[in-house]
């Protein structure tokens, strides 16, 4: 790191659990974030200003003036604009030394998979169980560590798989089917700090896998309930019939 780079990382170093070597494990690393959204946005936000040096940012939508109530990455210069532009400027103002790459397309189960691959982590910030189950199976079969949000209403949940853990679960193991009729934000409405909460933790829980912090929620569901501050750690068993990690995982070839 250059002396630019230390001042603006200083408070990181400064902890123990981080220093300069910490920094430099983040700034090596590679990270997907999938929707850049109401939990997309704070996720890029705070990944980019603690200085993850790779990230890739897909999302196929435009900025939509009924997505600023909550999606704090873009701004009303932004309607109209493809997502993945509008959030590459806001991060490049915050932290011009990171590398972003932008798909703005829907990506297919093939594209999923191979941009699985290349990451270090996956963040899934996506609002369809079509595209999270697709994300899960791409990052159990390529072995990547994945953190997964969702939040609607007052309401939020946070889920990590890892699956180079023999007991980790995995989103199948949580959703075995995807529901008759799936909500989302435009249909229920969400209150705007749940996905920023949502998201902030996402960030935080890939900054401690990428620097092997504390304790990951790998096994565990954490819910949360704006409306009365409830926080739950659920104990999440892996389903030994899952028909994705109930299966012999692969050694990510």
């Amino acid at each position: 790191m250059d002396d630019t780079q230390l001042l603006r990382y200083a408070r990181h170093i400064m902890l123990p659990e981080i220093d300069i070597a910490g920094q430099e494990q983040l700034l090596a690393a590679r990270v997907l974030v999938i929707g850049l959204g109401g939990l997309g946005s704070p996720v890029a936000l705070y990944l980019a200003a603690a200085g993850v040096g790779s990230l890739v940012l897909a999302d196929f939508d435009t900025v939509d003036l009924s997505n600023l109530q909550r999606q704090i990455i873009h701004s009303t210069p932004d309607l109209g604009e493809q997502k993945v532009a509008s959030a590459r400027n806001s991060l490049l103002a915050i932290n011009p030394d990171v590398q972003i790459t932008s798909i703005a397309a829907r990506l297919t189960p093939d594209e999923i998979r191979r941009e699985v691959e290349a990451a270090d982590i996956v963040v899934d910030c996506t609002d369809n169980f079509a595209v999270r189950y697709a994300i899960n199976e791409a990052c159990w079969h390529t072995g990547t560590r994945l953190v997964s949000g969702a939040a609607i209403r007052f309401e939020g949940q946070l889920l990590v798989i890892d699956p180079g853990l023999p007991d980790s679960p995995c989103y199948r193991c949580l959703y075995q089917e995807a529901p008759d009729t799936e909500l989302d934000c435009a249909t229920t409405g969400i209150a705007a700090p749940v996905v920023g909460t949502i998201g902030t933790l996402q960030a935080l829980e890939v900054i401690k896998l990428l620097l092997g912090i504390g304790e990951s929620l790998v096994g565990y569901l954490l819910t949360f309930d704006a409306k009365y501050m409830l926080w739950q750690k659920l104990k999440l068993p892996k389903n030994p019939g899952c028909q994705v990690c109930g299966q012999q995982p692969s050694d990510g070839v």
